[in-house]
């Protein structure tokens, strides 16, 4: 069928305006956001980029020197923090998303004020090889109004400012006092409050609890193929620490890690160990440092709040 000029006209019409829809719409959303009030609230200045709708405040690392691999770093060069915002889908919310650079001391006090002030945490990494001091970058999001998030924004950078105001050196330990040179832990205690089976080794105690998953081919792969949750305990009853792994579903992360915080046991790494598994697992490192009852109350804490 022959297409007249009028039809022809009709066509590049539509065809332009359709291009041109998420401009607009870009357009419009800004008029949405309350720069003012992000800038105020967060204590930085931002920039808008229109055609995304998104404004973005930045806080560069410039009161910690650092180097990668022999060379010093501007914080242009990846050693920036920052929190984009953005209008939501529903009226008057705003979703964040951000990238926190963090030295080591810094990131599970961080971690804290994020998730108390309604923040998601939602990856704990690093980002370079042979850096000095070490870098860590914490992602960050979440929706809602405006001035909670750029108030929670800003208690995550008053929380940085307050640990590199006290503190002269950047910090190289948890604290505390040294471990026990042979580790001596009572596995029956543990046991009752994780119910768990224990294993045993030269008087270190490990618990391992499984869960499931599908990769793409269709396999169902769980514990012993590496979808687990595992706590590792050395040291004394009195005096232990303990390391492992959490197994996190959809919706499990944010509360795991909550629980954890509140327990005063420490975040190490947060990310995917696999591609393309349905459900989608999360996996989360700690550190903890304690009595071993208080350990395992806080490891139980964690477990209490994962699906069943």
């Amino acid at each position: 069928m022959k297409m007249t000029c009028k039809h022809l006209v009709m066509s590049l019409l539509v065809a332009v305006s359709t291009l041109a829809a998420p401009a607009v719409r870009a357009a419009d959303d800004t008029s949405k956001l309350d720069t003012a009030k992000i800038e105020q609230l967060t204590g930085a200045k931002g920039q808008m980029n229109a055609e995304e709708g998104v404004f973005k405040v930045s806080f560069p690392r410039s009161d910690v020197k650092v180097t990668v691999d022999g060379t010093p770093m501007p914080p242009f060069m990846g050693l920036t923090s920052w929190a984009a915002f953005k209008p939501g889908m529903k009226d008057g919310a705003v979703m964040v998303m951000g990238d926190m650079v963090l030295m080591q001391d810094e990131v599970n006090p961080v971690m804290s004020a994020a998730l108390d002030s309604g923040l998601s945490v939602t990856a704990l990494h690093n980002h370079f090889f042979f850096d000095e001091p070490k870098v860590y970058f914490m992602h960050i999001g979440g929706e809602g109004d405006t001035a909670k998030l750029a108030e929670a924004v800003r208690k995550v950078q008053d929380t940085v400012k307050s640990i590199r105001s006290t503190a002269n050196q950047l910090g190289k330990s948890f604290g505390g006092k040294p471990m026990p040179e042979k580790s001596n832990v009572t596995a029956a205690p543990l046991a009752a409050v994780l119910g768990a089976k224990a294993t045993e080794k030269d008087g270190m105690v490990k618990f391992t609890l499984g869960r499931t998953t599908k990769m793409p081919c269709g396999c169902e792969v769980g514990k012993e193929m590496g979808v687990n949750t595992w706590a590792a305990f050395y040291g004394s009853d009195d005096h232990a620490f303990v390391d492992g792994d959490f197994a996190t579903l959809d919706g499990e992360l944010q509360p795991v890690l909550k629980a954890l915080r509140k327990n005063n046991i420490n975040i190490v790494a947060i990310h995917n160990h696999m591609e393309g598994e349905t459900p989608r697992v999360i996996f989360l490192h700690y550190w903890g440092v304690g009595p071993t009852a208080e350990l395992a109350k806080g490891l139980k804490a964690a477990l209490d709040v994962q699906k069943k």
